[in-house]
């Protein structure tokens, strides 16, 4: 799209995409490694979010091991870690009356969060930005990676911004500003889970073509503020079972006690579910009603809302990590902890690692080194085994569903330490996971209060989401015409249901049955990137500075 114009270039040693906890851990790695090889090297770090931190959400418990690494002074730096873990309750929740809560010495050989904090990402993230800017990175957030880019060999050799002031039909406006080429001798992709040029890049690589299927879940999180005499400072807990349960899909939900008096909460729920009437978002709205968890709520008031998918395929669907010319990092590979529920510490360690690989590869005066060291390196740090415990847990609840599921995960996991010699696998992917209507029963949600339970419209108010109405959609349809065609019938459309923001609708006007999306509601979750049964929807990135606005998610 408007190739053909006079594009302004930016030349670094290092261009990274996105500034999240791995982006800008690598970020400070290279500059920790340039300054004590006595070398320069100009890095710079492009961030889709009108500022860093923005679009950054999870739960989130961080485990603080790569931190130590990065900076063993992070206290005296003021890092935002400032709420320890002190005490962890897992329950499985029967019904939507009862519940059982696991003895602790069970639970803790699963789900041990002692010496883990309980923080903002997007706080924290802000926080390594500055450690970063310190050091002599470049950040610079509003500016979206839109485009690979790719040198007479085939190589990547940077990305392009996209550009600024174009319309509906993708023409220049008034003000249009064409993007940037920010060229590198190489570039770190992290994106996060789905990224959209992670997903390219795996593509024509082949980067997954020996790696087993990535699977995904979405995590649909509330903040809320709470009677100060029911706040307990870091106190953590965590439910399986209903609502869920009564579809046979897995995943959990989470409620963690944070500072300020405030709850963050939220329901992470498996993409591989089969029943097209299920809505993530409206199953996290009845877990809150659950005995366990309404009167922590009732007088209180949430304040934000947010939602993003996660990885959850394990080690074996990690694909190759290197290609001519970078690396993929972080959730853009997929280096998610999945029973641990956690992928903060191990995105910041694969940055790290990559880190260190690139820099070498520069401080010797190499633009075109083999970056497969990256994967050996990976392999010979604590992030490998790490996952190599873990590896069976998310192929074990999509084998044998969640209540057997967890009994195998606890057996391998919990007790031999992922030491069984099996790997389990799952090669089918989430978007062929869905039954038809026929074959489904339908579920249905009660009306919300307004108090405890809310509506999507509402929900998306609170995440701040922008996008300027006239600029092309970023949630392109390959076929316009398949959703009406093939998904509603078989389906009833389920994107209007696992999408937690409302942004497609099938309406009936004058007559006729139209499917609308509503762009500017997306909060960049990627659930329809991933789950669409016909994989008709793909999301690229919109315009720079559009999407969520988290504050401290």
């Amino acid at each position: 799209m408007n190739s053909g114009i006079e594009r302004e270039k930016l030349e670094y040693d290092v261009v990274i995409v996105g500034a999240g906890p791995a982006g800008l851990s690598a970020a400070c790695r290279l500059k920790q490694k340039a300054l004590e090889q006595g070398r320069e090297l100009n890095v710079c770090v492009v961030e889709k979010a009108a500022e860093v931190g923005a679009h950054s959400l999870s739960g989130a418990l961080l485990q603080p091991t790569a931190l130590n690494e990065l900076f063993p002074d992070w206290r005296e730096r003021g890092a935002p870690l400032r709420v320890p873990v002190t005490e962890d309750e897992v329950h499985y929740l029967i019904s939507p009356q009862r519940g059982i809560r696991f003895p602790s010495m069970l639970a803790s050989r699963v789900i041990h969060n002692e010496g883990n904090y309980i923080i903002s990402l997007g706080v924290f993230c802000r926080w390594l930005a500055d450690q970063a800017q310190e050091l002599g990175v470049e950040i610079y957030p509003g500016f979206t990676a839109a485009e690979l880019l790719f040198d007479e060999y085939g190589a990547v050799c940077g990305v392009r911004t996209g550009d600024m002031g174009l319309d509906a039909e993708g023409k220049p406006k008034a003000g249009y500003q064409p993007g940037v080429d920010l060229l590198a001798g190489y570039t770190l992709f992290a994106e996060g889970c789905r990224g959209h040029l992670g997903k390219q890049l795996i593509q024509r690589f082949g980067l997954d073509d020996e790696s087993g299927t990535q699977h995904y879940a979405v995590g649909i999180k509330e903040v809320w503020e709470i009677d100060p005499g029911k706040h307990q400072p870091g106190k953590v807990l965590h439910c399986f079972g209903w609502p869920l349960s009564r579809s046979g899909t897995g995943g959990g939900a989470f409620l963690y006690h944070a500072e300020n008096n405030q709850v963050s909460l939220g329901m992470i729920t498996d993409l591989n579910y089969r029943n097209p009437w299920l809505s993530p978002f409206d199953e996290l709205q009845q877990w809150k009603l659950h005995p366990l968890i309404k009167p922590l709520l009732e007088g209180g008031k949430r304040i934000a809302y947010g939602a993003r998918a996660i990885n959850k395929g394990g080690l074996q669907a990690v694909p190759k990590l290197s290609f001519p010319g970078g690396v993929l990092i972080g959730c853009d590979a997929g280096f998610m902890n999945y029973p641990k529920i956690k992928g903060n510490h191990t995105a910041m360690k694969s940055g790290m690692l990559a880190a260190e690989v690139v820099a070498e590869a520069l401080c010797a005066g190499e633009l075109k080194a083999d970056l497969t060291t990256y994967r050996r390196a990976v392999e010979q740090s604590w992030l490998y085994p790490e996952l190599y415990q873990a590896r069976n847990v998310a192929p074990a609840m999509h084998r044998f569903g969640m209540l057997l599921g967890s009994v195998y995960s606890f057996i391998d996991y919990g007790l031999f330490r992922g030491r069984l010699p099996i790997t389990l696998r799952d090669d089918q992917p989430d978007h062929q996971c869905m039954d038809t209507v026929d074959q489904a029963t339908p579920l249905s949600y009660p009306k919300p209060d307004g108090v405890i339970t809310f509506d999507k419209l509402s929900s998306v108010y609170l995440s701040n989401t922008n996008h300027r109405g006239d600029q092309p959609c970023h949630l392109r349809l390959l076929d316009p015409s398949i959703p009406l065609q093939y998904n509603l019938p078989r389906y009833q459309e389920p994107a209007q249901r696992y999408c937690p923001a409302g942004v497609y609708e099938v309406l009936v006007e004058q007559g006729e049955t139209n499917f609308r999306i509503n762009a500017q509601n997306c909060v960049h979750c990627k659930t329809c990137d991933i789950k669409d049964p016909s994989q008709n929807i793909t999301w690229v990135a919109p315009e720079a500075g559009g999407g969520p606005n988290y504050s401290a998610m």
